[in-house]
Protein backbone atom coordinates (compact mmCIF):
# COMPACT_ATOMS: atom_id res chain seq x y z
CA UNK A 1 0.00 0.00 0.00
CA UNK A 2 1.33 3.39 -1.00
CA UNK A 3 0.43 6.13 1.47
CA UNK A 4 0.67 9.72 0.23
CA UNK A 5 0.14 12.00 3.19
CA UNK A 6 1.71 15.29 2.11
CA UNK A 7 0.99 18.16 -0.28
CA UNK A 8 3.54 20.57 -1.75
CA UNK A 9 3.33 24.20 -0.61
CA UNK A 10 5.90 26.99 -0.64
CA UNK A 11 8.77 24.78 -1.78
CA UNK A 12 8.24 21.99 0.77
CA UNK A 13 6.31 18.77 1.34
CA UNK A 14 3.90 19.42 4.22
CA UNK A 15 1.14 17.58 6.04
CA UNK A 16 -2.18 18.91 4.81
CA UNK A 17 -4.82 20.47 7.03
CA UNK A 18 -7.37 18.24 5.31
CA UNK A 19 -7.86 14.78 6.82
CA UNK A 20 -9.92 12.83 4.27
CA UNK A 21 -8.29 9.64 2.98
CA UNK A 22 -9.02 8.64 -0.62
CA UNK A 23 -8.44 5.12 -1.96
CA UNK A 24 -6.21 4.63 -5.02
CA UNK A 25 -6.83 1.69 -7.37
CA UNK A 26 -5.08 -0.45 -9.92
CA UNK A 27 -7.77 -0.49 -12.64
CA UNK A 28 -6.40 -3.68 -14.19
CA UNK A 29 -7.20 -5.61 -11.01
CA UNK A 30 -9.84 -3.35 -9.41
CA UNK A 31 -7.89 -3.53 -6.13
CA UNK A 32 -6.84 -0.79 -3.73
CA UNK A 33 -3.11 -0.08 -4.00
CA UNK A 34 -2.82 3.01 -1.83
CA UNK A 35 -4.36 6.02 -0.17
CA UNK A 36 -3.89 9.77 -0.46
CA UNK A 37 -4.68 12.32 2.20
CA UNK A 38 -6.61 15.13 0.55
CA UNK A 39 -6.10 18.82 1.07
CA UNK A 40 -8.96 21.19 1.85
CA UNK A 41 -9.86 24.87 1.54
CA UNK A 42 -7.30 25.85 4.18
CA UNK A 43 -4.49 24.11 2.31
CA UNK A 44 -5.62 25.76 -0.93
CA UNK A 45 -5.60 29.23 0.60
CA UNK A 46 -2.15 28.60 2.08
CA UNK A 47 -0.88 27.53 -1.34
CA UNK A 48 -2.43 30.58 -3.03
CA UNK A 49 -0.78 32.87 -0.48
CA UNK A 50 2.60 31.23 -1.14
CA UNK A 51 2.20 31.67 -4.89
CA UNK A 52 1.19 35.30 -4.40
CA UNK A 53 4.33 36.01 -2.35
CA UNK A 54 6.53 34.29 -4.92
CA UNK A 55 5.02 36.24 -7.82
CA UNK A 56 6.53 39.55 -6.72
CA UNK A 57 10.07 38.37 -7.47
CA UNK A 58 9.41 35.68 -10.07
CA UNK A 59 7.49 38.04 -12.36
CA UNK A 60 10.67 40.12 -12.69
CA UNK A 61 12.94 37.27 -13.79
CA UNK A 62 14.49 37.52 -17.23
CA UNK A 63 13.67 35.40 -20.23
CA UNK A 64 17.09 33.76 -19.95
CA UNK A 65 16.48 32.83 -16.30
CA UNK A 66 13.15 31.22 -17.14
CA UNK A 67 14.64 29.25 -20.04
CA UNK A 68 17.26 27.90 -17.65
CA UNK A 69 14.54 26.89 -15.19
CA UNK A 70 12.55 25.14 -17.94
CA UNK A 71 15.64 23.19 -18.95
CA UNK A 72 16.15 22.13 -15.33
CA UNK A 73 12.53 21.06 -15.05
CA UNK A 74 12.83 18.99 -18.23
CA UNK A 75 16.00 17.30 -16.95
CA UNK A 76 14.38 16.56 -13.59
CA UNK A 77 11.31 14.94 -15.16
CA UNK A 78 13.48 13.03 -17.63
CA UNK A 79 15.41 11.52 -14.72
CA UNK A 80 12.15 10.03 -13.41
CA UNK A 81 10.54 8.83 -16.66
CA UNK A 82 10.92 5.16 -15.72
CA UNK A 83 9.12 5.78 -12.42
CA UNK A 84 6.41 7.83 -14.11
CA UNK A 85 5.88 5.12 -16.73
CA UNK A 86 5.49 2.45 -14.05
CA UNK A 87 3.04 4.58 -12.09
CA UNK A 88 0.96 5.29 -15.20
CA UNK A 89 0.64 1.55 -15.88
CA UNK A 90 -0.14 0.68 -12.26
CA UNK A 91 -2.49 3.53 -11.35
CA UNK A 92 -4.08 4.41 -14.68
CA UNK A 93 -3.82 1.16 -16.62
CA UNK A 94 -2.30 2.56 -19.80
CA UNK A 95 -0.63 -0.03 -22.07
CA UNK A 96 3.15 0.00 -21.84
CA UNK A 97 3.80 1.89 -25.06
CA UNK A 98 1.24 4.57 -24.21
CA UNK A 99 2.60 4.95 -20.68
CA UNK A 100 6.13 5.49 -21.98
CA UNK A 101 4.83 8.07 -24.47
CA UNK A 102 3.05 9.92 -21.64
CA UNK A 103 6.26 10.16 -19.62
CA UNK A 104 8.26 11.39 -22.61
CA UNK A 105 5.54 13.92 -23.47
CA UNK A 106 5.84 15.46 -20.00
CA UNK A 107 9.56 16.05 -20.59
CA UNK A 108 8.88 17.51 -24.03
CA UNK A 109 6.47 20.14 -22.74
CA UNK A 110 9.29 21.93 -20.90
CA UNK A 111 11.65 21.66 -23.87
CA UNK A 112 9.03 23.12 -26.21
CA UNK A 113 8.20 25.95 -23.80
CA UNK A 114 11.88 26.88 -23.59
CA UNK A 115 12.11 26.90 -27.38
CA UNK A 116 9.01 29.08 -27.65
CA UNK A 117 10.44 31.50 -25.10
CA UNK A 118 13.75 31.89 -26.95
CA UNK A 119 12.17 33.77 -29.85
CA UNK A 120 9.30 35.47 -28.01
CA UNK A 121 9.35 39.26 -27.76
CA UNK A 122 7.87 40.59 -24.51
CA UNK A 123 8.32 44.24 -25.57
CA UNK A 124 6.88 45.65 -28.80
CA UNK A 125 6.46 49.09 -30.30
CA UNK A 126 2.92 49.72 -31.55
CA UNK A 127 2.85 53.17 -33.11
CA UNK A 128 3.72 55.59 -30.32
CA UNK A 129 3.02 53.02 -27.59
CA UNK A 130 5.49 50.72 -25.89
CA UNK A 131 3.61 47.48 -25.30
CA UNK A 132 4.85 44.95 -22.76
CA UNK A 133 3.43 41.46 -22.27
CA UNK A 134 2.93 41.15 -18.52
CA UNK A 135 2.52 37.92 -16.48
CA UNK A 136 -0.99 37.55 -15.09
CA UNK A 137 -0.25 36.67 -11.47
CA UNK A 138 -1.29 33.54 -9.57
CA UNK A 139 -2.77 30.90 -11.84
CA UNK A 140 -4.89 27.91 -10.84
CA UNK A 141 -4.16 24.75 -12.84
CA UNK A 142 -6.75 21.96 -12.63
CA UNK A 143 -5.79 18.74 -14.41
CA UNK A 144 -7.57 15.42 -15.18
CA UNK A 145 -6.67 11.77 -14.65
CA UNK A 146 -6.16 10.63 -18.25
CA UNK A 147 -2.63 12.05 -18.68
CA UNK A 148 -1.53 13.24 -15.27
CA UNK A 149 2.15 14.04 -15.83
CA UNK A 150 1.56 15.56 -19.26
CA UNK A 151 -1.13 17.98 -18.12
CA UNK A 152 0.70 19.06 -14.97
CA UNK A 153 3.95 19.66 -16.83
CA UNK A 154 2.38 21.18 -19.93
CA UNK A 155 0.46 23.81 -17.99
CA UNK A 156 3.30 24.48 -15.53
CA UNK A 157 5.74 24.97 -18.41
CA UNK A 158 3.75 27.92 -19.75
CA UNK A 159 3.24 29.39 -16.28
CA UNK A 160 7.01 29.40 -15.73
CA UNK A 161 7.66 30.76 -19.22
CA UNK A 162 5.24 33.64 -18.62
CA UNK A 163 6.64 34.63 -15.25
CA UNK A 164 3.47 33.76 -13.35
CA UNK A 165 3.16 31.43 -10.35
CA UNK A 166 0.60 28.73 -9.71
CA UNK A 167 -1.39 26.35 -7.56
CA UNK A 168 -2.01 22.97 -9.17
CA UNK A 169 -4.94 20.71 -8.33
CA UNK A 170 -4.38 17.37 -10.07
CA UNK A 171 -6.94 14.59 -10.08
CA UNK A 172 -7.02 12.84 -6.72
CA UNK A 173 -7.28 9.56 -8.66
CA UNK A 174 -3.71 10.07 -9.97
CA UNK A 175 -1.95 10.74 -6.68
CA UNK A 176 0.85 8.19 -7.14
CA UNK A 177 1.77 9.70 -10.50
CA UNK A 178 1.47 13.20 -9.02
CA UNK A 179 3.80 12.32 -6.15
CA UNK A 180 6.57 11.23 -8.52
CA UNK A 181 6.11 14.31 -10.70
CA UNK A 182 6.13 16.58 -7.65
CA UNK A 183 9.35 15.02 -6.36
CA UNK A 184 10.96 15.59 -9.75
CA UNK A 185 9.77 19.19 -9.98
CA UNK A 186 11.05 19.84 -6.45
CA UNK A 187 14.46 18.48 -7.46
CA UNK A 188 14.68 21.14 -10.18
CA UNK A 189 15.06 23.77 -7.46
CA UNK A 190 12.62 26.50 -8.46
CA UNK A 191 12.11 29.39 -6.03
CA UNK A 192 9.71 28.49 -3.22
CA UNK A 193 6.07 29.20 -4.01
CA UNK A 194 6.43 29.37 -7.80
CA UNK A 195 4.44 26.14 -8.02
CA UNK A 196 2.31 24.49 -5.33
CA UNK A 197 0.46 21.19 -5.64
CA UNK A 198 -2.58 20.30 -3.53
CA UNK A 199 -4.29 16.93 -3.94
CA UNK A 200 -7.99 17.31 -3.30
CA UNK A 201 -11.52 17.02 -4.57
CA UNK A 202 -12.79 19.30 -7.30
CA UNK A 203 -15.72 20.49 -5.22
CA UNK A 204 -13.29 21.49 -2.44
CA UNK A 205 -9.84 22.47 -3.74
CA UNK A 206 -11.01 23.15 -7.30
CA UNK A 207 -13.92 25.27 -6.11
CA UNK A 208 -11.64 27.35 -3.87
CA UNK A 209 -9.22 27.96 -6.74
CA UNK A 210 -12.07 28.93 -9.06
CA UNK A 211 -13.55 31.50 -6.68
CA UNK A 212 -10.53 32.91 -4.81
CA UNK A 213 -9.90 36.60 -5.50
CA UNK A 214 -6.11 36.17 -5.68
CA UNK A 215 -6.32 33.69 -8.57
CA UNK A 216 -5.97 35.69 -11.79
CA UNK A 217 -6.60 32.83 -14.19
CA UNK A 218 -7.74 29.21 -14.23
CA UNK A 219 -6.49 26.71 -16.78
CA UNK A 220 -8.65 23.60 -16.69
CA UNK A 221 -8.73 20.38 -18.70
CA UNK A 222 -11.72 18.12 -18.14
CA UNK A 223 -15.44 17.82 -18.71
CA UNK A 224 -17.62 20.50 -20.25
CA UNK A 225 -19.93 20.41 -17.20
CA UNK A 226 -17.07 21.22 -14.83
CA UNK A 227 -15.77 23.86 -17.23
CA UNK A 228 -19.12 25.65 -17.02
CA UNK A 229 -18.95 25.59 -13.20
CA UNK A 230 -15.43 27.09 -13.25
CA UNK A 231 -16.57 29.81 -15.65
CA UNK A 232 -19.47 30.73 -13.39
CA UNK A 233 -17.33 30.72 -10.24
CA UNK A 234 -14.65 32.89 -11.81
CA UNK A 235 -17.04 35.48 -13.20
CA UNK A 236 -17.26 37.43 -9.93
CA UNK A 237 -13.54 38.25 -10.04
CA UNK A 238 -13.26 38.40 -13.85
CA UNK A 239 -10.81 35.51 -13.99
CA UNK A 240 -9.13 34.74 -17.26
CA UNK A 241 -9.79 31.14 -18.27
CA UNK A 242 -8.42 28.51 -20.57
CA UNK A 243 -10.86 25.62 -20.73
CA UNK A 244 -9.98 22.50 -22.72
CA UNK A 245 -13.15 20.47 -22.49
CA UNK A 246 -14.97 17.59 -24.13
CA UNK A 247 -15.06 16.40 -27.70
CA UNK A 248 -16.98 14.18 -30.11
CA UNK A 249 -14.55 14.31 -32.96
CA UNK A 250 -15.55 13.34 -36.51
CA UNK A 251 -13.38 11.13 -38.70
CA UNK A 252 -14.41 11.74 -42.33
CA UNK A 253 -13.50 8.93 -44.72
CA UNK A 254 -13.72 10.33 -48.24
CA UNK A 255 -14.82 8.06 -51.06
CA UNK A 256 -11.32 8.02 -52.61
CA UNK A 257 -9.62 6.91 -49.36
CA UNK A 258 -7.25 3.95 -49.34
CA UNK A 259 -8.79 1.71 -46.68
CA UNK A 260 -5.48 -0.06 -46.08
CA UNK A 261 -4.22 3.23 -44.64
CA UNK A 262 -7.53 4.66 -43.44
CA UNK A 263 -8.58 1.76 -41.19
CA UNK A 264 -5.46 1.88 -38.96
CA UNK A 265 -5.88 5.68 -38.88
CA UNK A 266 -9.49 5.26 -37.73
CA UNK A 267 -8.75 2.73 -35.01
CA UNK A 268 -5.68 4.58 -33.80
CA UNK A 269 -7.58 7.86 -33.49
CA UNK A 270 -10.65 6.23 -31.97
CA UNK A 271 -9.00 3.94 -29.44
CA UNK A 272 -6.03 6.13 -28.42
CA UNK A 273 -5.41 6.19 -24.68
CA UNK A 274 -7.87 3.28 -24.32
CA UNK A 275 -10.59 5.57 -25.70
CA UNK A 276 -10.17 7.89 -22.70
CA UNK A 277 -9.09 10.87 -24.80
CA UNK A 278 -10.87 14.15 -25.46
CA UNK A 279 -9.53 14.15 -29.04
CA UNK A 280 -10.62 10.59 -29.87
CA UNK A 281 -12.17 10.30 -33.33
CA UNK A 282 -15.34 8.50 -32.30
CA UNK A 283 -17.77 9.46 -35.11
CA UNK A 284 -16.66 7.66 -38.28
CA UNK A 285 -18.31 9.20 -41.34
CA UNK A 286 -18.25 6.72 -44.23
CA UNK A 287 -19.64 7.14 -47.78
CA UNK A 288 -22.73 5.00 -48.36
CA UNK A 289 -21.21 3.68 -51.57
CA UNK A 290 -18.34 2.05 -49.66
CA UNK A 291 -20.02 1.27 -46.34
CA UNK A 292 -20.06 -2.53 -46.68
CA UNK A 293 -16.43 -2.55 -47.77
CA UNK A 294 -15.43 -0.37 -44.83
CA UNK A 295 -17.38 -2.47 -42.33
CA UNK A 296 -15.63 -5.61 -43.52
CA UNK A 297 -12.23 -3.96 -43.19
CA UNK A 298 -13.00 -2.69 -39.69
CA UNK A 299 -14.33 -6.07 -38.56
CA UNK A 300 -11.14 -7.77 -39.71
CA UNK A 301 -8.84 -5.15 -38.14
CA UNK A 302 -10.62 -4.92 -34.82
CA UNK A 303 -10.37 -8.68 -34.31
CA UNK A 304 -6.62 -8.14 -33.89
CA UNK A 305 -6.99 -5.41 -31.23
CA UNK A 306 -6.47 -6.65 -27.70
CA UNK A 307 -8.13 -5.14 -24.66
CA UNK A 308 -6.46 -6.53 -21.56
CA UNK A 309 -3.48 -6.56 -19.23
CA UNK A 310 -1.58 -3.29 -19.84
CA UNK A 311 1.73 -5.02 -19.03
CA UNK A 312 1.46 -7.36 -22.01
CA UNK A 313 3.25 -6.05 -25.08
CA UNK A 314 0.40 -6.78 -27.51
CA UNK A 315 -2.25 -4.93 -25.48
CA UNK A 316 -3.66 -1.91 -27.30
CA UNK A 317 -6.50 -0.99 -24.93
CA UNK A 318 -6.13 -0.96 -21.17
CA UNK A 319 -8.86 -0.81 -18.51
CA UNK A 320 -11.13 2.11 -17.78
CA UNK A 321 -9.77 4.21 -14.94
CA UNK A 322 -12.51 3.37 -12.41
CA UNK A 323 -15.64 1.34 -11.75
CA UNK A 324 -17.66 4.48 -12.36
CA UNK A 325 -16.07 4.99 -15.78
CA UNK A 326 -16.60 1.31 -16.66
CA UNK A 327 -20.27 1.60 -15.71
CA UNK A 328 -20.59 4.76 -17.81
CA UNK A 329 -19.15 3.11 -20.92
CA UNK A 330 -21.28 -0.01 -20.45
CA UNK A 331 -24.33 2.23 -20.15
CA UNK A 332 -23.60 3.87 -23.49
CA UNK A 333 -23.11 0.52 -25.20
CA UNK A 334 -26.55 -0.51 -23.90
CA UNK A 335 -28.00 2.78 -25.17
CA UNK A 336 -26.55 2.18 -28.61
CA UNK A 337 -28.24 -1.21 -28.78
CA UNK A 338 -31.51 0.23 -27.49
CA UNK A 339 -31.42 3.02 -30.08
CA UNK A 340 -31.24 0.49 -32.89
CA UNK A 341 -27.63 0.87 -34.00
CA UNK A 342 -26.05 -2.24 -35.50
CA UNK A 343 -23.31 -3.79 -33.36
CA UNK A 344 -20.38 -4.49 -35.68
CA UNK A 345 -17.85 -5.54 -33.02
CA UNK A 346 -17.51 -5.74 -29.25
CA UNK A 347 -20.50 -5.07 -27.05
CA UNK A 348 -21.42 -5.25 -23.40
CA UNK A 349 -19.33 -6.95 -20.74
CA UNK A 350 -15.63 -7.67 -20.37
CA UNK A 351 -13.32 -9.14 -23.02
CA UNK A 352 -12.44 -12.81 -22.70
CA UNK A 353 -9.78 -13.50 -20.08
CA UNK A 354 -10.37 -10.30 -18.09
CA UNK A 355 -12.65 -11.32 -15.24
CA UNK A 356 -10.94 -8.82 -12.96
CA UNK A 357 -10.41 -5.16 -13.74
CA UNK A 358 -12.40 -2.52 -15.56
CA UNK A 359 -11.86 -3.75 -19.11
CA UNK A 360 -14.13 -2.93 -22.06
CA UNK A 361 -14.44 -4.73 -25.38
CA UNK A 362 -13.33 -2.53 -28.30
CA UNK A 363 -16.77 -1.71 -29.66
CA UNK A 364 -17.97 -0.40 -33.02
CA UNK A 365 -21.54 0.41 -33.98
CA UNK A 366 -22.65 0.96 -37.57
CA UNK A 367 -25.78 2.39 -39.20
CA UNK A 368 -25.67 5.11 -36.54
CA UNK A 369 -27.65 8.30 -36.99
CA UNK A 370 -26.07 11.53 -35.84
CA UNK A 371 -29.03 12.23 -33.54
CA UNK A 372 -28.46 9.06 -31.50
CA UNK A 373 -27.10 9.45 -27.97
CA UNK A 374 -23.97 7.45 -28.83
CA UNK A 375 -23.25 9.98 -31.61
CA UNK A 376 -23.97 13.05 -29.46
CA UNK A 377 -22.39 12.35 -26.06
CA UNK A 378 -18.71 12.01 -25.22
CA UNK A 379 -18.48 8.40 -24.03
CA UNK A 380 -14.78 8.47 -23.07
CA UNK A 381 -14.18 4.82 -23.78
CA UNK A 382 -13.35 2.52 -26.72
CA UNK A 383 -16.73 2.89 -28.45
CA UNK A 384 -16.97 4.11 -32.06
CA UNK A 385 -19.95 4.96 -34.26
CA UNK A 386 -20.03 4.57 -38.05
CA UNK A 387 -22.36 7.11 -39.67
CA UNK A 388 -23.10 6.74 -43.41
CA UNK A 389 -23.26 9.84 -45.65
CA UNK A 390 -24.16 10.57 -49.29
CA UNK A 391 -21.63 13.17 -50.44
CA UNK A 392 -18.98 15.60 -49.19
CA UNK A 393 -21.54 18.28 -48.38
CA UNK A 394 -23.52 15.98 -46.12
CA UNK A 395 -20.32 14.68 -44.51
CA UNK A 396 -19.31 18.22 -43.57
CA UNK A 397 -22.82 18.97 -42.32
CA UNK A 398 -22.82 15.88 -40.09
CA UNK A 399 -19.29 16.54 -38.85
CA UNK A 400 -20.28 20.04 -37.71
CA UNK A 401 -23.63 18.97 -36.26
CA UNK A 402 -22.33 18.61 -32.71
CA UNK A 403 -22.05 20.65 -29.53
CA UNK A 404 -18.30 20.13 -29.65
CA UNK A 405 -15.44 21.34 -31.84
CA UNK A 406 -12.16 20.15 -30.38
CA UNK A 407 -10.63 17.88 -33.00
CA UNK A 408 -11.36 16.25 -36.35
CA UNK A 409 -9.79 13.87 -38.84
CA UNK A 410 -9.99 13.44 -42.63
CA UNK A 411 -8.81 10.49 -44.73
CA UNK A 412 -8.71 10.77 -48.52
CA UNK A 413 -6.61 10.04 -51.60
CA UNK A 414 -6.69 13.55 -53.08
CA UNK A 415 -4.82 15.81 -50.65
CA UNK A 416 -6.26 19.02 -52.10
CA UNK A 417 -9.80 17.74 -51.71
CA UNK A 418 -9.09 16.43 -48.19
CA UNK A 419 -7.69 19.82 -47.19
CA UNK A 420 -10.74 21.60 -48.63
CA UNK A 421 -12.97 19.41 -46.47
CA UNK A 422 -10.74 19.99 -43.41
CA UNK A 423 -10.99 23.75 -43.91
CA UNK A 424 -14.76 23.59 -43.49
CA UNK A 425 -14.82 21.55 -40.29
CA UNK A 426 -15.46 23.60 -37.15
CA UNK A 427 -12.71 22.28 -34.87
CA UNK A 428 -9.59 23.55 -33.17
CA UNK A 429 -7.40 20.97 -34.90
CA UNK A 430 -7.82 18.74 -37.94
CA UNK A 431 -5.46 15.91 -38.89
CA UNK A 432 -5.36 14.69 -42.50
CA UNK A 433 -4.24 11.14 -43.32
CA UNK A 434 -2.54 10.46 -39.97
CA UNK A 435 -0.19 13.42 -40.26
CA UNK A 436 2.05 13.80 -37.19
CA UNK A 437 0.88 16.10 -34.42
CA UNK A 438 2.56 19.50 -34.34
CA UNK A 439 3.07 20.11 -30.63
CA UNK A 440 3.65 23.87 -30.98
CA UNK A 441 0.38 24.37 -32.86
CA UNK A 442 -2.48 25.84 -30.80
CA UNK A 443 -4.62 23.28 -29.00
CA UNK A 444 -8.18 23.95 -27.89
CA UNK A 445 -11.70 23.90 -29.19
CA UNK A 446 -14.68 25.69 -30.68
CA UNK A 447 -18.17 25.70 -29.18
CA UNK A 448 -18.55 23.63 -25.99
CA UNK A 449 -15.08 22.15 -26.37
CA UNK A 450 -13.69 25.12 -24.51
CA UNK A 451 -12.25 28.61 -24.46
CA UNK A 452 -8.71 29.65 -25.35
CA UNK A 453 -5.69 27.73 -26.61
CA UNK A 454 -2.67 25.94 -25.21
CA UNK A 455 0.82 25.17 -26.62
CA UNK A 456 3.39 27.34 -28.36
CA UNK A 457 3.01 31.09 -28.70
CA UNK A 458 -0.78 30.88 -28.33
CA UNK A 459 -0.38 28.95 -25.08
CA UNK A 460 2.20 31.38 -23.73
CA UNK A 461 0.08 34.43 -24.47
CA UNK A 462 -2.82 32.85 -22.60
CA UNK A 463 -0.81 33.66 -19.44
CA UNK A 464 0.10 37.22 -20.45
CA UNK A 465 -1.71 40.57 -20.64
CA UNK A 466 -0.59 43.43 -22.94
CA UNK A 467 0.19 46.72 -21.23
CA UNK A 468 0.62 49.88 -23.30
CA UNK A 469 2.65 52.88 -22.14
CA UNK A 470 2.57 56.13 -24.13
CA UNK A 471 4.69 59.20 -23.63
Amino acid sequence: MKIIDQVYIDGAFVTPHGTELFDLYNPATATVIGQVRLGDETDTRTAIAAAKRAFADFSRTSKEERIALLDRLADAIEARTADITEAVIEEYGAPMSRAAWMADYAVGTFRLAAKTLESYEFIRQIGTARVTMEPLGVVGLITPWNSDAGFICGKLAMVVASGSTCVIKPSEMSAIQTQIVTEALHAAGLPAGVFNIVNGRGEVVGAEISAHRDIAKVSFTGSTATGRAILRAGAETMKRVTLELGGKSPMIILDDADFAAAVPFVLGAGFMNSGQACVAGTRILVPESRLAEFEAAIRTAIARIKSGNPREADTAIGPMVSQRQWDRVQGYIAKGLAEGATLLAGGEGRPDGTADGWFVKPTVFTNVRNDMVIARDEIFGPVLSIIPYRDDEQAIEIANDTDYGLHAYVAGGDETRARAVADRIVAGRVIINAAPMEMNAPFGGFKQSGIGRENGVFGLEAYLEPKAVMG
